[in-house]
């Protein structure tokens, strides 16, 4: 079939079809056509059955992944909010208007999350630093910093390191073993669309991230 799909894309790459308006496509192989739709598929990856050593373990998971699944949001939103301020900002030349701007940006970010972010534990809002460097490609300290003064970026760290947590950290799931469970539990719930998939600021190959951790289990 694969033979035929080669040659029928080299003579005839395909026919377009117009039927009430929508325009259709498919590939000519043998005289029978195909819809294209049934051969273009979106790359899926097949997840591996998860297996533990211990109830520990299983438990230890289970726990990270609800914790996940809950601040994943809060991270995905942060990213776009980001995304937009900063385009909004390369867009206006004035230097008083972006600093007029970002304030007002700031001070709607902290309204949308303060609450929210308030009631998360100290692991999940550990979770949740490394989640947003994971979207955004910065930590959420050099963040800090960046929206406000060096000295406000060092008092948001040290009042988070008083709550074992800091902003400094940031996502490694090819170095550290909870990064990597992190990302598991993100692609299998993103297929089982329990979360909003958004790409994160760096490729991450899921493949090649399983095969790291297999075989450095395997060593051990």
């Amino acid at each position: 079939m694969f033979s035929g799909v080669a040659n029928a894309q080299k003579d005839h790459p395909y026919q377009e079809v117009k039927n009430d308006s929508v325009n259709s496509f498919y590939y000519i192989i043998e005289g029978d056509t195909i819809p294209r739709e049934y051969i273009d598929l979106d790359e899926v990856v097949l997840l591996n059955k998860l297996e533990f050593n211990s109830k520990e373990d299983r438990r230890r998971y289970l726990i990270l992944r609800r914790k996940t699944r809950k601040v994943y949001p809060y991270a995905k939103l942060a990213s776009e909010r980001l995304l937009v301020m900063q385009e909004r900002i390369n867009s206006i030349e004035s230097k008083s208007a972006k600093r007029k701007y970002t304030r007002r940006v700031q001070k709607y970010i902290e309204g949308e999350f303060s609450d929210k972010l308030k009631k998360l534990t100290r692991t999940e809002g550990q979770i949740l630093v490394k989640l947003i460097h994971r979207q955004t490609g910065t930590t959420a300290f050099d963040l800090v910093k960046e929206l406000r003064t060096g000295w406000r970026a060092f008092w948001y760290n040290t009042t988070a390191s008083m709550f074992d947590i800091t902003l400094k950290e940031s996502y490694k799931p090819f170095d550290v073993k909870e990064d990597y469970l992190i990302e598991d539990i993100l692609e299998r719930s993103f297929q089982s669309d329990l979360l909003e998939r958004q790409k994160p600021a760096y490729p991450i190959d899921y493949l090649t991230l399983t095969a790291h951790w297999n075989k450095k289990q395997k060593k051990n």
